[in-house]
């Protein structure tokens, strides 16, 4: 008897480890999206929720250093490198943007759509940022990073994180800055929702 049962739970095991595994969860996302375990993100030393959601502002930003990465496993190296000196040699929570987009449409998540970033001194607490990842001061980035950066936007409204009616702004119209680098202003610039006059 012992014997049979044994033979049973054995059948039973190898049956259903047989089966197929399930179906992932269809993605919010129309785009390829990488999550912060996924580029390996040290954890954050806290956390603290956006003060307003739906977000009324998207503030746009380049990295200028490091340059464009157009692999996935460049990126997310460079995302790693970025982490460290925020965390590390600026004593942020963690790194400053919610999402970093890579030269080939990739977004990585950041401290995503629920924290307070450390992007933009003075909207940080009421604003999404979204990294552009490269130098564009003279270079246009490529169209489908600028895809990604326009369905991610979208997303975010889709999904009750930013508002419908957002302001779009690059980080010069916050801070005394070059970012995000004069092409990529002049580009945003032609965007629905982009304000000159964001903060009446």
């Amino acid at each position: 008897m012992a014997v049979r049962l044994l033979f049973i739970t054995i059948s039973l095991i190898s049956a259903v480890t047989a089966l197929p595994s399930p179906i992932k969860l269809v993605s919010d996302y129309s785009f390829p999206f990488v999550s912060r375990e996924e580029w390996g993100a040290r954890p954050p030393t806290m956390t603290s929720p956006l003060k307003v959601s739906p977000v009324p502002i998207v503030v746009i930003h380049h990295s200028y250093i490091p340059k464009i990465c157009l692999v996935r496993a460049d990126c997310e190296r460079d995302l790693r490198n970025m982490q460290r000196v925020h965390q590390v040699t600026n004593g942020w929570e963690d790194i400053g943007y919610s999402f970093a987009v890579g030269g080939e449409g990739t977004v990585f998540e950041g401290r995503g759509w629920s924290s307070i970033g450390a992007h933009a001194f003075g909207v940080n607490t009421r604003s999404i940022g979204i990294l552009l990842i490269g130098d564009f001061i003279t270079n246009q980035p490529p169209q489908a990073q600028l895809q990604s950066v326009k369905d991610l936007i979208e997303a975010g409204v889709r999904l009750g994180h930013i508002r419908s009616d957002y302001k779009l702004i690059g980080h010069r119209q916050v801070t005394p800055t070059e970012c995000p680098g004069q092409r990529l202003f002049d580009e945003i610039s032609k965007w629905d929702h982009f304000s000159l006059n964001w903060d009446d």
